[in-house]
């Protein structure tokens, strides 16, 4: 018989690549815009120009 080691994926948002995490923030500001409520303009403003702020040394 061949014993499988089952593995645990585990996620480290410190080990993502540079662009990683300003992505996922872009990412989670387009959601948040499309379900809008007061607060949530304010935190999809915030992660959408931190995505970009984020992403701008790569094209540069």
């Amino acid at each position: 018989m061949i014993k499988r080691k089952e593995s645990i994926m585990t996620i480290n948002l410190n080990s993502l690549p540079l662009y990683g995490k300003p992505v996922i923030a872009l990412f989670a500001g387009v959601l948040i815009l499309i379900r809008p409520r007061l607060l949530n303009y304010v935190v999809a403003f915030y992660l959408i120009i931190t995505g970009i702020i984020g992403l701008i040394p790569l094209f540069d």
